[in-house]
């Protein structure tokens, strides 16, 4: 099972990255959710990992449960003084009771009202169940779609007193794929943890920069400085790439390129543009006004994408 996972991609066709899995038509993350995407023919598909109390790594988007699950009807009690349910507060079986539902605002409002809105009894994956479902449908027909794990907030696990780019690590090094040549990119917003994953942890796989804006307090990270022609340099030193968002690569109302993506290519980084999501776009652009930008004006190395078998046909040219 593992050696589907483990030979070196070709990296000359630009990659299609399942945003969170199929996650345009099914709850993101889940098990389904990753199946559909691998039959939709993606490249890779991606895993955003917290952890839970006893120390699980789990694939949520975020380290809150509020807006993806039950948590507040099964478990009210959980909720600190923010308001908000915290995964790191339940543990594993705790976590596995859940049902997890299409993203909702905080006001149960659903995010893109036009997916999955049916009541399905989706739960929530572990890391090692998604490394596992992954691997064994590239055995059985023999692919190689590649895993794409996002450590999340690494700080803020510390400050819970987890670290979890270890936890993360050791998952990775139990199933033979801490390897530059393992089908793997491993990502993290905030360029701290990404240069200690590197040098002090010693990771071999491919590391990939997410770049986001300053004012999304995703991390301490400087993303004005990451984003200078020196910032993507240091960059380089630690990194295989960089996950930019798109409205960094290029102007929504205009369509005008910025310099980002020759400066990262420049500096020896591909680039991984995120999200491309159809039930997102400005109401005068169209998806393939959008991907024939990113692909073929800005020559981007890969994108996340929502609807991975749009990408898909688009690249066959369909």
């Amino acid at each position: 099972m593992l050696s589907m996972l483990l030979s070196s991609p070709t990296m000359a066709d630009p990659l299609v990255i399942a945003h969170r899995g199929a996650s345009g038509y099914l709850p993101e993350h889940t098990l389904e959710a990753i199946t559909l995407a691998f039959a939709q023919g993606a490249d890779y598909i991606e895993q955003d990992v917290v952890l839970s109390r006893d120390g699980v790594p789990v694939v949520l988007h975020d380290i809150h449960l509020d807006t993806v699950t039950d948590v507040a009807e099964k478990f009210p009690k959980k909720k600190r003084a923010d308001g908000r349910f915290y995964a790191i507060d339940l543990t594993l079986a705790e976590l596995k009771s859940l049902t997890v539902n299409e993203r909702r605002e905080l006001n149960g409002d659903q995010v893109f009202p036009g997916r999955y809105q049916g009541s399905a009894g989706f739960t929530i994956a572990t890391f090692e169940e998604q490394i596992e479902l992954i691997g064994e449908l590239n055995r059985q027909f023999s692919k190689n779609v590649g895993l794409y794990p996002e450590i999340k907030s690494p700080a803020w696990h510390r400050a819970q007193g987890a670290d979890i780019s270890v936890v993360v690590l050791e998952v990775l090094r139990r199933h033979g794929l801490d390897s530059a040549d393992a089908r793997i990119y491993l990502q993290c917003f905030d360029f701290a943890e990404t240069q200690r994953v590197r040098v002090e942890l010693g990771a071999k796989l491919k590391l990939i920069q997410l770049i986001g804006e300053n004012d999304w307090s995703e991390s301490d990270s400087d993303y004005d400085y990451l984003k200078t022609p020196s910032g993507l340099s240091e960059v380089a030193k630690v990194a295989q790439g960089v996950g930019v968002w798109i409205p960094q690569l290029a102007s929504p109302s205009t369509f005008k390129p910025t310099a980002l993506a020759k400066h990262a290519q420049m500096a020896g980084l591909d680039v991984h543009a995120y999200t491309f999501r159809k039930d997102a776009l400005p109401p005068s652009v169209t998806s393939p006004m959008l991907l024939d930008l990113l692909f073929k004006q800005l020559g981007i190395n890969g994108i996340f994408t929502d609807f991975p078998d749009l990408v898909v046909e688009y690249l066959a040219g369909g």
